[in-house]
């Protein structure tokens, strides 16, 4: 399996193939590193909703956008209540989440635009970044899908939202990003028994005691096939966030203490 995300430099990885598409195209995915903040927040972390130094997070924001060359008073996040909310972001949403958790876009997992100038954000510390991005119709969109998320389709409704503006099937390429892998993403019988049978045969392990292993990326890839997405439009990343522990935070590795690295999509100007 080919990797999508190119490490172009310590702070993120970048989704290469499609910025050669479409240049203008900032696509891709923080690491833990280069960053202000301290303590198990250490260095680069990205989400206003987790116990850090306010200060360090808006530096650590300050600088990315400084990076992505996209001012972080034009990005925009939703809530992330591990549902499927989806929004459409335009101009008018800039600054929503940006500068304050409480300003995020109230009940959204889910975020689409084709407007230059403003970016598309969400934090993630194992859940599935799920990256859209259409080169004819250049709707660009993210969503954020834990096991909740996943398990009602939030790939689904994304896909559903690009053919209600004219999107079609065959020109959408999808990214499934660094989330927990199966052999780290141990789950009990309340998760699995929200996953249909067909699904379970393909992303669940039994590990014995009632536990099951579960592969969230591969379960948002055949959601994703089932909703008409060609097999050749989906990558899937290698890494994983709890293994790859000089790259990620991981709610699970570091027991709900711990930082958020932060997807990102959006056209500059």
């Amino acid at each position: 399996m080919n990797e999508p995300f190119y490490e172009s430099n310590n702070l993120m990885l970048s989704i290469e193939k499609w910025q050669r598409i479409k240049p203008k195209l900032a696509a891709g995915f923080t690491t833990r590193n280069g960053g202000y903040s301290s303590g198990p927040f250490e260095s680069f972390n990205l989400g206003l909703h987790v116990p850090d130094k306010y200060d360090d997070v808006l530096a650590n924001r300050t600088k990315l956008a400084e990076t992505l060359s996209i001012p972080l008073e034009k990005w925009i996040s939703g809530e992330q209540i591990h549902e499927t909310g989806i929004y459409f972001a335009g101009e008018s949403d800039a600054g929503k989440g940006a500068a304050s958790y409480d300003t995020s876009l109230k009940g959204i997992d889910g975020l689409i635009t084709r407007e230059a100038g403003i970016l598309c954000t969400a934090f993630y510390a194992d859940c599935v970044p799920l990256f859209f991005f259409d080169p004819v119709t250049e709707y660009i969109g993210i969503a954020h899908a834990g096991w909740k998320g996943t398990v009602n389709r939030i790939a689904g409704q994304m896909i559903r939202r690009y053919l209600d503006v004219g999107a079609n099937l065959k020109d959408i390429l999808v990214v499934i990003g660094p989330s927990i892998s199966k052999a780290q993403y141990e789950v009990d019988e309340k998760v699995i028994q929200h996953i249909d049978e067909s699904n379970q045969e393909k992303v669940v392990e039994k590990n014995g005691n009632n536990r099951f292993l579960l592969d969230l990326k591969q379960l948002n890839a055949e959601i994703l096939l089932q909703q008409g997405i060609l097999r050749h439009n989906i990558d899937i990343t290698n890494y994983c966030t709890f293994t790859d522990e000089h790259l990620f935070f991981s709610h699970r590795r570091d027991r709900g203490k711990t930082g958020r690295m932060l997807g990102y999509i959006g056209y500059k100007m």
